[in-house]
């Protein structure tokens, strides 16, 4: 671990020259990229620090006990200080998914239960809107087909960061447990009789692309339909062909957007849809190639897992990949969800650790 901390320490010192040099601000893309590893390293090197201090704390100590006893009774304290901070650094040195800062799209389609499906998918979207907003972030409905009794069939909304999140703090780093299957138990409004009733909503979650150059889409590979919008539009709803839906020949892959007013717009946008969604399939083929041991536990690529169980009668909440349970559901129904998605980190955390003890 020594040769690991001081290679970071050396690092965050010419990242401190770096930005210090009046000349590499001619560069502002040089600058962004420095600036986004300097804070990426600032959690890691105050570790370090704090556990270096430590250990010559309690050097210090045993050397004084060795000419004064009393400095002794010290030393156990001390002890257990280099030894909390060994562990907190341990934990900062475990390998950060590249990702956690990018900024999400997220996707919800009604599953099992027909119209009680759909109401709960638009109750899960409210979920993920008042998280968004308690964070700060950014959200904007993109594409949506509602319900007859106002749920959604499927709707895709982009959340996104303003700034740049601390490490650990980004829309993805906090979202991208939250795709599989939701299920809810409850009393559905369609229900005459009082019977509870079981249904479930996906969750799809995949980091934006940030540059176009990361996934090369060739446009004979692209085909292109327009239609007209449906639902909410405003005017050019039902008037113009201004939806748009794209395949994408050589994977099966279909993307449409009709929320935007303007064919071009919707084109645009379902554009950057595909491109997260093909870097998702390429990543995805990259984690079912590698070893069971080091995939996580936690976020499988396995969409159909079913995660979560929302049950009204009981207040529960209960998350079946990390043990998690409360009884507080309308709570995280109203956006607070850190303490379910903590539980998602830790678990994930864990796992990382154990595997960098194994090798």
């Amino acid at each position: 671990m020594l040769d690991t901390v001081q290679s970071i320490l050396d690092e965050y010192a010419d990242l401190e020259a770096r930005l210090a040099d009046p000349s590499v601000h001619s560069d502002q893309t040089l600058v962004r990229t420095l600036n986004k590893r300097y804070a990426q390293l600032g959690p890691v090197v105050a570790a370090a620090r704090a556990w270096q201090a430590a250990g010559g704390d309690l050097a210090t100590a045993r050397e004084l006990a060795q000419q004064d006893p009393s400095f002794a009774e010290e030393v156990p304290a001390l002890e257990t200080v280099l030894g909390q901070a060994e562990e907190h650094l341990r934990r900062m040195l475990v390998p950060r998914d590249p990702d956690d800062e990018r900024n999400v799209l997220l996707e919800i389609k009604a599953g099992e239960g027909g119209e009680e499906s759909a109401l709960f998918a638009a109750d899960l979207l409210r979920m993920y809107l008042r998280y968004a907003e308690h964070h700060g972030w950014r959200t904007e409905v993109e594409d949506a087909t509602e319900s007859d009794l106002g749920g959604y069939k499927d709707v895709r909304v982009s959340i996104s960061a303003k700034g740049h999140p601390r490490p650990g703090e980004g829309p993805w780093a906090r979202l991208k447990y939250e795709g599989g299957v939701h299920r809810v138990q409850r009393v559905p409004v369609t229900e005459s009789q009082g019977r509870i009733h079981t249904s479930a909503a996906g969750v799809l979650v995949m980091p934006e692309v940030e540059d176009q150059g990361e996934v090369e889409i060739d446009p004979a590979d692209l085909r292109v339909d327009v239609y007209r919008s449906s639902g909410p539009g405003g005017q050019s709803v039902n008037t113009t062909d201004s939806a748009v839906r794209i395949t994408h020949l050589p994977t099966g892959v279909v993307v449409s957007c009709q929320n935007e007013k303007s064919q071009l717009q919707n084109k645009e946008a379902a554009l950057r849809v595909l491109r997260a969604r093909l870097r998702q399939l390429a990543q995805d083929a990259a984690d079912a190639e590698a070893s069971a041991a080091r995939r996580s536990q936690v976020r499988t690529v396995d969409r159909s897992e079913r995660i979560r169980t929302y049950n009204y009668p009981e207040n529960r909440i209960s998350d079946h990949r990390t043990g998690y349970k409360a009884y507080n559901l309308g709570h995280v129904l109203d956006g607070d969800l850190d303490a379910v998605v903590q539980s998602a980190v830790a678990a994930d955390e864990a796992a990382r650790l154990a595997e960098i003890a194994q090798s």
